[in-house]
């Protein structure tokens, strides 16, 4: 049985890492359907096309990607939102969490472990899909 493909919305206002993620998901498991350059696009896209995972930095412009969670979190609590941030400090970490966050993809990263976060959300998608 082929494993069901599972949906994903890249947020980041750096076009470089939009295309790296990108590139790192072709091929995988994964369909990239959207993409955003800022926190306010990412709530609408999110909203608009229902991904199973958003991959949302947490520093954009407009809206950061914490106050971005939060709104996607509030009106589709089933979205995974995997924070992607150069910023790992203990605060943002603990608040994207208790926001609701999936997991943390830190700038740079590296495909393996981008690939391990997104397996283990894919993992509970598939599960509650069944």
């Amino acid at each position: 049985m082929a494993k069901q493909r599972i949906s994903v919305v890249i947020a980041d206002d750096n076009d470089m890492m939009r295309g790296v993620l990108r590139a790192m998901l072709r091929g995988e498991e994964y369909d990239v359907i959207g993409e955003a350059s800022n926190g306010v696009l990412a709530v609408d896209i999110a909203e608009r096309l229902k991904p199973d995972i958003v991959c949302l930095d947490v520093v954009m412009p407009e809206k950061n990607g914490i106050e971005a969670l939060c709104e996607i979190k509030a009106t589709q609590p089933e979205i995974e939102v995997v924070m992607v941030t150069g910023n790992s400090d203990p605060a943002t970490v603990q608040e994207s969490i208790q926001n609701g966050a999936s997991g943390f993809i830190i700038k740079p990263f590296n495909a393996a472990r981008v690939l391990d976060t997104l397996a283990r959300v894919g993992t509970r998608i598939r599960q509650r899909k069944n």
